[in-house]
């Protein structure tokens, strides 16, 4: 039996230009907002189907992923509904009072539709529930203190992100994973800490939640002094704008939806992965079977009609019965696409 029946009105099947078309001819703004929180949900399925309902019926857009361990959701709520936004979700026992981080670079088009999933977890980590006690965390430590503890000068900054979005902006001094998942990033942190577990650790993410976890998993692993900025990147600008505080993060900030970076400092610290000009703009290849994200500048979007490579410019000019043959072809060498700059495709600079 279909589990979905019964609920077409819980689902999204409109095509993209269709939803685009509409966000466009909005005459009201949107507030792009983000919000986590780990707790017990008993039953995740039920809680998804009520809050598609009530936030359809207030015209919110969204990415939100619902587990028996929490919430974590960036979403944009048009702002004649926010405060009955606010007050549907806070009426939720499990969402009572849960902080919201607000977009500081937001054209109301962050997200085109509203899609709620139910998922083991609500960060894919790989781990086991003995690999971490998600009540002992780190401490949280606001804009003002974060700068503190890293102009004593006696602290690690580790970015917990994946390497395209630490590519484009990460605080100064900072390390850098090089992992291209979440799950792949908590083993290279451990490994890059190594002998470290007396010193003091600086944690940072996007939003917070990655934060939550990986504090978690370090002092199971006998870290002892483990601190973690509140509220990620997005607060941590929206803090030092409000109290006038001094920036120490350079570049863009990455996020997950149809912007795809919100600028923080004003600096460009990376480069095109074609012609190694200044840019920090990803774009997602042309070609739909490579979908491939990178870094693009404006001439080689022009020059290569936004493909990240001259076999995918090649595809994008096939007609579609040739691409068809091609995409069985690729499908077959079980061939795998991902964020990673491949070799012989992009360049590498910097």
């Amino acid at each position: 039996m279909d589990p979905n029946a019964g609920k077409k009105g819980l689902y999204n099947k409109e095509g993209r230009e269709q939803l685009l078309k509409r966000l466009e001819a909005e005459d009201f703004k949107r507030r792009t907002v983000s919000f986590y929180r780990y707790v017990i949900i008993d039953d995740a399925h039920a809680l998804r189907d009520r809050l598609y309902q009530e936030w359809q019926e207030l015209n919110c857009l969204g990415r939100i992923y619902l587990a028996e361990e929490g919430v974590n959701a960036q979403m944009n709520v048009p702002e004649h509904h926010w405060a009955e936004f606010v007050e549907k979700l806070y009426a939720h026992p499990e969402f009572r009072d849960i902080p919201f981080k607000i977009a500081v670079e937001d054209d109301g088009k962050s997200f085109l539709k509203l899609t709620v999933k139910v998922r083991n977890k609500i960060v894919a980590d790989g781990l086991s529930m003995e690999d971490y006690d998600v009540t002992n965390v780190g401490q949280h430590l606001n804009a003002h203190q974060w700068n503190e503890a890293m102009d004593s000068g006696k602290a690690i900054v580790v970015d917990i992100r994946n390497h395209y979005e630490n590519e484009i902006g990460h605080f100064e001094g900072a390390l850098l994973p090089e992992a291209e998942t979440f799950r792949e990033e908590l083993p290279e942190v451990l490994e890059m800490l190594k002998g470290k577990e007396d010193q003091k650790v600086l944690l940072y993410c996007t939003g917070g939640i990655r934060c939550e976890k990986t504090s978690a998993y370090l002092k199971h692993h006998g870290f002892k002094d483990v601190n973690q900025l509140h509220g990620g990147i997005i607060d941590y600008a929206r803090q030092i704008k409000e109290e006038e505080l001094p920036n120490k993060f350079r570049g863009k900030n990455f996020v997950f939806d149809e912007r795809l970076g919100e600028g923080i400092s004003g600096e460009i610290i990376s480069r095109c992965h074609q012609c190694g000009e200044p840019c920090d703009t990803h774009v997602n290849c042309a070609n739909k079977d490579c979908n491939l994200l990178f870094i693009q500048c404006k001439a080689c979007a022009e020059k290569m009609e936004h493909t990240c490579s001259d076999e995918c410019l090649n595809v994008i000019h096939m007609d579609l019965e040739e691409q068809k043959k091609l995409r069985q072809q690729r499908d077959q060498k079980k061939r795998f696409h991902s964020h990673r700059k491949p070799e012989g495709k992009l360049k590498k600079f910097g």
